[in-house]
């Protein structure tokens, strides 16, 4: 495996596909390599930027695309080719850091979303983590770049998180709408831009109470009984 490709940028702000296809000896957690070929075409169809290849923007999206990757779905954090392994950090909204071995034991999902009303990341695996998103967004979560506004060594940049609200969130309805997040993110970086720190900030609130909008599914034993606008009041309890 080589460093860097022809056009001199290291392999870990290459398009994910590039890095994964040199990653011939990688410990993948389901066995296969990941395919995003479901994933190219809707950001294809719904990316609301096209950064030219070889800008800060671009290779910005890349590294944090190969980033995800590798924490999803390479099973040992010792081959994450995007980070500085053991000097790795990544926090939320100024909260705990967590290491390359966290990341890699509990999931991104219950590392940046903690405990809260809606979501107990204690209660949950990485499996059932990966498993309760995938479903609810069965259409793919995309993410992408909106704006970069410094460069390395401490690179600061704006995205969106994207996905169609179309399987239902633990026992909340779907509400079929396109459920977006904006974040801001800090990566602090070597000379060759491999991770040595990330923060993000985001409003995580926000992101919940958009997935609880449908209120309560109407179980099967209870059709046909009791006020048919019963879910629709109970999407309006909030505190």
């Amino acid at each position: 495996m080589t460093s860097t490709q022809p056009n001199n940028l290291p392999l870990w702000v290459q398009d994910r596909d590039t890095v994964i296809a040199y990653s011939t000896h990688a410990e993948w957690r389901y066995q296969t390599p990941p395919d995003y070929s479901r994933s190219k075409e809707n950001l294809a169809k719904e990316s609301t930027r096209n950064h030219v290849e070889g800008t800060l923007e671009a290779i910005v999206q890349n590294l944090v695309r190969t980033f995800e990757m590798e924490v999803s779905f390479k099973s040992n954090p010792q081959q994450w080719l995007s980070v500085v392994n053991d000097q790795l950090r990544v926090s939320t909204n100024g909260g705990k850091e967590y290491t390359a071995a966290d990341l890699s034991a509990q999931g991104t999902y219950n590392l940046f979303m903690a405990d809260s009303q809606y979501y107990k990341a204690s209660e949950e695996s990485f499996e059932s983590s990966a498993k309760l998103f995938h479903s609810t967004f069965p259409q793919g979560f995309p993410w992408e770049v909106l704006e970069v506004y410094s460069g390395p060594p401490n690179v600061t940049f704006k995205w969106r998180h994207w996905g169609h609200f179309q399987g239902a969130y633990k026992d909340f309805a779907p509400t079929g709408e396109t459920v977006e997040i904006i974040g801001m993110s800090v990566a602090h970086v070597t000379d060759d831009l491999k991770v040595l720190s990330l923060e993000h900030y985001f409003d995580n609130n926000l992101f919940l109470e958009k997935l609880t909008a449908g209120g309560k599914q109407v179980s099967s034993e209870n059709k046909g009984g009791g006020c048919p606008f019963s879910s629709w009041f109970k999407g309006l309890k909030k505190s």
